[in-house]
């Protein structure tokens, strides 16, 4: 994994976490560079959710280091770690939206926790990130129950680019989607990313989206990073997993696209 600090937005090392006597992340090492959109793939229940949630520091590791924009997570830094906090936007898998709040309470909910902003600012802040994924001004003021699955991930996605992040985390973003659905917001992550100059580090299992969106993707099994680089390259990875992953029934109709 050669390259200098300033290349990468996420640096993993010698990773190790767990529950009770399970190790989920055994001695996990990972560098994802700066633009790029990385796709993480994995067994289900292998883990890749847990990376995620450990790297934005909401799982304890045992350890190893992690420093995402150059500080260390969950090291004694709590303060630096505080503010570099603020240079990430989550996804969640099903979008946690605030059931009580409307759509555009819910896009400024970051913003109350984390600026001192006047509430018009506020609105018309909302409402451009809004419209950057294509919700209308007429929706802002609908509750989540009111909402499409399609809707709901785009304003998941709009409170996750609130506070101008350097760094998207998407969990499993078009899943529950129609393939309709989940490839419009496959183009609308790479379409977002091109334009802000994002970092997204996205776990998924979707075969469309790791094939369409990703320029790499990294494949999680028994608790490391077992191959990583382009599509092209992981549909010749040998690792037994990798393999039946990507040459299994489903993947076949799939080639990997050049970037």
């Amino acid at each position: 994994m050669a390259g200098t600090a300033d290349e990468f937005a996420i640096r993993v090392r010698d990773l190790v976490v767990g529950f009770g006597r399970q190790i989920v992340l055994d001695h996990l090492s990972l560098d994802v560079r700066r633009g790029e959109i990385l796709g993480l793939v994995g067994a289900s229940g292998g883990g890749k959710s847990v990376l995620m949630r450990t790297i934005i520091g909401l799982i304890p590791k045992r350890s190893g280091r992690i420093e995402v924009m150059g500080v260390e997570i969950g090291g004694t830094q709590t303060r630096r770690t505080q503010a570099t906090a603020a240079k990430w936007g989550i996804l969640f898998q099903q979008g946690a939206l605030f059931s009580s709040l409307t759509v555009r309470q819910n896009v400024q909910f970051p913003m109350r926790e984390n600026l001192a902003m006047s509430q018009s600012l506020m609105d018309e802040v909302a409402d451009a990130k809004l419209e950057m994924v294509g919700i209308s001004p007429e929706d802002a003021d609908k509750f989540p129950a009111q909402l499409s699955g399609g809707m709901t991930k785009r304003v998941a996605l709009a409170r996750a680019l609130a506070l101008d992040p350097a760094i998207v985390f998407l969990d499993e973003p078009t899943s529950g989607l129609d393939p309709i659905a989940a490839g419009d917001f496959d183009v609308l992550i790479k379409t977002l990313q091109k334009t802000l100059g994002l970092t997204v580090f996205m776990v998924t299992h979707d075969l469309a989206s790791l094939n369409t969106v990703c320029d790499r993707v990294a494949a999680l099994a028994d608790g490391k990073i077992v191959a990583i680089g382009p599509m092209r390259e992981l549909f010749r990875s040998e690792h037994p997993w990798v393999k039946a992953y990507f040459h299994g029934k489903r993947s076949q109709m799939l080639q990997p696209q050049e970037k």
